[in-house]
């Protein structure tokens, strides 16, 4: 049974969009402390879900991909990047950690995943950033935009987490969607479930924490 109805998601929200305007668009968090757990002994859960409203728009993706995906990339303004650019790179760590910095999430024509790990070595996946797939049948643009709106719970070595759940050009519908459906999905994944959930807040970048539990 959820111990947060979308009642008081949509309150919390409401408040949130009524704070002050910045003159930037705000990311709004889903900010989670887990309690009766122990990073070090129990199983550290990973998970994706895709959200209902694309939570961070400006993410910037880049697509490694094969002559077919890259002449479609082009066409549609997508950032990408051949196996000649990647050869380029030489394993040389730097080069391949500046380069998974400079893009927030990746995708890669399915042809190539299986060929990264011998182009880049480990490097993409250390950062949490090894490519989505894409087939051949796919729409690029879709498959991007199902990027966007994916978010990833992770737990490391610590009982926090904060993912981005939205932004504060969205309205009070929205946003209240995804969190709710973010907040179960995190859930779900928890041993325990609701029992290993300590606090919940919602957070613009600016603003204060609003508490949902």
């Amino acid at each position: 049974m959820s111990k947060i109805s979308s009642a008081m998601v949509r309150e919390g929200v409401e408040e949130l969009l009524g704070g002050k305007k910045r003159n930037f668009t705000e990311t709004i968090e889903l900010q989670i402390g887990l309690k009766n757990y122990d990073p070090q002994r129990d199983k550290r859960f990973s998970g994706t879900v895709k959200l209902p409203n694309v939570p961070r728009p400006k993410l910037r993706v880049c697509l490694l991909g094969d002559q077919r995906h890259v002449d479609e990339a082009k066409k549609v303004g997508l950032p990408s990047q051949t196996v000649e650019d990647l050869k380029k790179l030489n394993k040389n760590k730097k080069l391949i950690k500046k380069m998974a910095k400079k893009w927030d999430a990746f995708v890669a024509s399915e042809s190539l995943i299986k060929q990264i790990p011998r182009l880049l070595g480990p490097q993409l996946h250390k950062a949490g950033k090894f490519p989505t797939p894409v087939y051949q049948t796919d729409d690029l643009e879709a498959k991007v935009e199902e990027v966007k709106a994916t978010i990833k719970f992770q737990l490391k070595k610590v009982l926090c987490l904060a993912v981005a759940v939205g932004h504060r050009d969205m309205d009070a519908d929205q946003l209240t969607s995804n969190i709710m459906l973010a907040i179960n999905f995190l859930v779900s994944l928890l041993k325990k479930h609701w029992q290993n959930v300590q606090s919940l807040h919602i957070k613009t970048t600016m603003g204060k924490p609003y508490r949902l539990l």
